[in-house]
């Protein structure tokens, strides 16, 4: 395997290949054929004004018609006066449809006002971007993948597409990234949430930025793992690499609502636009994919892509693949075996620090014991028993009730029982 990385010329991506076909210096976009946004709406006003120009044409001629028709039968009218009602209705009539020609004659006529004034290029930017967001997350529902396009159906061949390439790995990509180093694993695990996030926005803004965050996550990676600025060759073989381990949901729709919503001056220029444009190549380069882009033969490819062998996995038939298969086996093994070492080396970490949680916990219990008898020591729990004295002769002892009562003393003595004799 490191001999086909070495010897693949991998993926390789031109900043030219990146701009507009037009070479205005904007990044281009497959989905508006590989013209930037800017040229893609020139392009698409050319072919409109042609249409309006067609549609004058059109217009003037039936105009023409329809004044040499209304002569013609004012001719007529003049030479047969006994019809006169009837004249003036087709009179009346011929009026409505050329008022009705010259409105269309002038909804195609260019306008001769001049534009608004327009303010500071940052103030624009802020108003639409604000009016960007207002208005796509009211028309989220309708804007979004509508259904007189073909978005859901292409979702779905793209997803299908990606679940079959479940098997390609790093080294068929060419991909310069060591997942074993925890710092480069929660860099690429931030990129396929980032990437997956992009769906749940409403906004075009906000989806573009899941794919700027994603795209800063990847080269921060690459950097962990080769210790110096990744390059753009790098780059998009492990965006690849992301969106394949991903699957986003709704891929295509959320490309082509960015496409269509988003404001145009932030696909054409700066990192969003770089990020951008490298994403829809990555989904291109993943439709488009085949055996010899993985230096692989067509029969391999196929096997893999039907589920019949895979790369983990191959055929014993030949002696060179069962090789292969043993070293690959044994260095999955040695690196499981390294892997049982280190968490047997965690546990012990971990048993101890139980062990001594436990041992803390216990001596804080008998310290809180000896506190606390030390207290009952030294203030002991005093309790007072109640003593009555009885008078002789007399009545007995005021009561704990009576004891506040001051008139107490003036009370009369209490009936003592008397034995008639019967």
């Amino acid at each position: 395997m490191m001999s086909q990385r070495s010897e693949r010329r991998g993926i390789h991506l031109d900043q030219s290949e990146l701009l507009c076909k037009k070479g205005c210096g904007f990044y281009g976009n497959t989905a508006c054929q590989g013209l930037c946004s800017k040229c893609w709406r020139e392009e698409n006003q050319r072919d409109r004004q042609k249409q309006i120009q067609e549609d004058k044409a059109l217009a003037e001629r039936l105009q023409k018609e329809e004044e040499e028709a209304y002569a013609s039968r004012h001719q007529r009218s003049q030479s047969q006066p006994g019809i006169t009602p009837f004249s003036k209705f087709e009179e009346r009539k011929t009026k409505e449809k050329l008022s009705k020609v010259n409105t269309v004659t002038k909804f195609f006529t260019p306008s001769t006002k001049a534009p608004p004034k327009k303010g500071s290029s940052d103030r624009v930017e802020s108003v639409m971007d604000e009016v960007e967001k207002y208005m796509m997350s009211r028309l989220y529902e309708e804007a979004f993948c509508p259904e007189t396009t073909d978005d859901e159906k292409k979702d779905l061949v793209i997803q299908k597409r990606i679940r079959t390439l479940h098997w390609v790995t790093i080294e068929m990509l060419c991909v310069p990234v060591d997942e074993d180093i925890p710092e480069v694993s929660d860099s690429v695990v931030k990129a396929i949430t980032d990437v997956i996030e992009m769906d749940s926005k409403r906004v075009p803004k906000h989806k573009l930025a899941c794919i700027t965050r994603c795209s800063k996550q990847i080269f921060n990676a690459i950097k962990a793992t080769k210790r110096e600025a990744a390059s753009a060759d790098d780059f998009l073989p492990t965006l690849i690499y992301i969106v394949l381990k991903a699957n986003p949901p709704r891929l295509h729709s959320n490309i082509q609502y960015i496409t269509r919503f988003c404001n145009p001056s932030r696909l054409m220029t700066g990192e969003d636009g770089y990020y951008f444009t490298n994403l829809c190549c990555a989904v291109a380069f993943i439709e488009k994919l085949d055996g010899q882009s993985l230096n692989l033969s067509s029969e391999d490819f196929e096997l893999y892509m039907s589920g019949q062998a895979s790369p983990q996995r191959p055929q014993a038939s030949a002696a060179s693949s069962s090789s292969s298969s043993g070293s690959t086996a044994l260095n999955q093994l040695h690196k499981g075996l390294d892997r049982l070492t280190g968490l047997g080396v965690r546990q012990e970490r971990v048993m101890e620090e139980a062990r001594k949680l436990e041992s803390d916990l216990i001596d804080w219990t008998e310290g809180v014991e000896q506190k606390v008898q030390g207290a009952v020591e030294r203030f002991p729990l005093e309790t007072q028993t109640p003593t009555t004295t009885t008078a002789t002769g007399a009545s007995a002892a005021s009561s704990a009730i009576d004891s506040d009562n001051v008139e107490n003393e003036l009370l009369p003595p209490p009936l003592q029982p008397q034995v008639f004799a019967g």
